[in-house]
């Protein structure tokens, strides 16, 4: 598992930023700066399972791509995880209290709590899909872009999409490991209930996956950021910091 990581040693709490479906921990560099300002502690931002350097998974399961993480972590790390969509649901499954992570708060970013029936089949249609080959890295970050859900928000030339790529005897391809998408639709009413740290489930007021309303009904804490969509923490990296100020 590939990790960045960034400021200081001490006691404080280790931040540990989850990357969403399709993407890798690359999209969290553009954080440094601001998380070299306001954040107190050290910081990783690790790929999960079959995405970017990390490891596929023999099967996808959000306590698989948890564990994983978990592994990877130094015995002594307390964290405060903000993961996005599928980060989040890991970072909720990484805070479980038979997960045996110290973990003392979880920001949720952009989780799509509710899924219909098609949405789940286009998943595992997609899921079930060979890899595709592209004949040039322009349109294979142009397919990552769209996969991870950052077209329109980063350039197809940003050092950021690198992570999401690789090239093979001249061919290009996503990094991801396609069988992901089949992890399936996340249990948040029985994630929440198996843990005991402070929970806020957040999103970007734009955000079409997921409403207000549907994350209130979880009974926790709802943070709505006016003016963002589902990728609010690569259009304003300050405002979904300001998220963890009650945990630094």
């Amino acid at each position: 598992m590939v990790e960045k990581t960034g400021g200081h040693a001490g006691r404080r709490p280790v931040l540990l930023l989850l990357h969403g479906m399709g993407a890798t921990g690359d999209v969290w560099l553009p954080w440094a700066p601001y998380l070299e300002q306001h954040w107190p502690g050290r910081w990783l931002a690790p790929d999960l399972a079959g995405h970017g350097w990390a490891s596929p998974l023999p099967s996808y399961s959000f306590a698989g791509f948890a564990q994983q993480v978990a592994q990877a972590l130094a015995p002594d790390d307390r964290l405060v995880v903000l993961g996005h969509s599928l980060g989040g649901v890991v970072g909720l499954a990484l805070a479980a209290r038979d997960a045996g992570t110290p973990v003392d708060a979880v920001v949720g970013l952009g989780i799509k709590a509710l899924w219909s029936p098609d949405e789940l089949t286009r998943a595992a249609e997609v899921a079930a899909r060979p890899v595709s080959w592209f004949a040039s890295r322009t349109e294979a970050a142009r397919r990552y872009l769209r996969v991870s859900g950052l077209a329109g928000l980063v350039p197809p030339d940003h050092p950021v999409v690198d992570a999401g790529l690789r090239q093979v005897d001249g061919r290009w391809r996503l990094a991801m490991d396609p069988t992901a998408f089949a992890v399936g639709e996340p249990d948040l009413t029985a994630l929440l209930a198996a843990t005991d740290v402070p929970v806020v489930l957040a999103r970007g007021e734009n955000d079409p996956m997921v409403t207000d309303e549907q994350l209130k009904e979880y009974g926790v804490p709802v943070a709505t950021l006016p003016g963002l969509g589902h990728n609010a923490h690569v259009e304003d990296p300050a405002a979904v910091l300001a998220l963890l100020d009650p945990y630094r």
